[in-house]
């Protein structure tokens, strides 16, 4: 029988571990964009962490082995548009050391019934191109692409850096 995983809203004892799945995401994004993500650091001090988990208009929920990292946004940005709310995942992780056993998919199906929940109209979120395991696992759960953001870089990583 598979082992019930609980998903709770982060609370200040995840912290450690938390910081720990944030440096292997970081990490993943610093091997496929090094001229955009700093290896060796995490997006969040602690300090920072533990204000996001008391934020109910950023709620972060955590699985002993994952987490995912939301924030409610009000869409669209202008007013020719439908007005709604969206639940934007930031960031979604499991430790790599646990993938491939649905953890993903069952904080993925938390933060949807969340946002029901929350009164939104969708799920949104953002991946970097190159994750290719990632964007595999998203359009698994059903997501498909809304827009594509493009970019054009301006001076290369040696003039970013004064070199």
């Amino acid at each position: 029988m598979e082992k019930q995983i609980e998903i709770r809203r982060a609370e200040e004892k995840d912290i450690k571990k938390v910081m720990d799945l944030l440096s292997q995401v970081l990490e993943i994004h610093a091997k496929i964009r090094p001229d955009v993500f700093v290896s060796g650091t995490t997006k969040y001090t602690d300090a920072e962490l533990l204000q996001m988990f008391e934020d109910d208009q950023n709620p972060v929920y955590v699985a002993v082995v994952g987490y995912a990292f939301c924030k409610l946004r009000q869409q669209p940005f202008s007013n020719n548009m439908v007005q709604f709310t969206s639940l934007f995942i930031d960031d979604l992780c499991v430790d790599t050391t646990i993938r491939g056993k649905h953890i993903g998919q069952k904080l993925f199906e938390h933060v949807k019934k969340e946002a029901v929940r929350l009164g939104c109209y969708e799920v949104t979120l953002n991946v970097w191109e190159g994750n290719d395991s990632a964007k595999a696992f998203y359009e698994k759960m059903g997501l498909k692409p809304k827009e594509t953001q493009m970019e054009y870089i301006i001076k290369d990583q040696g003039d970013r850096y004064g070199g």
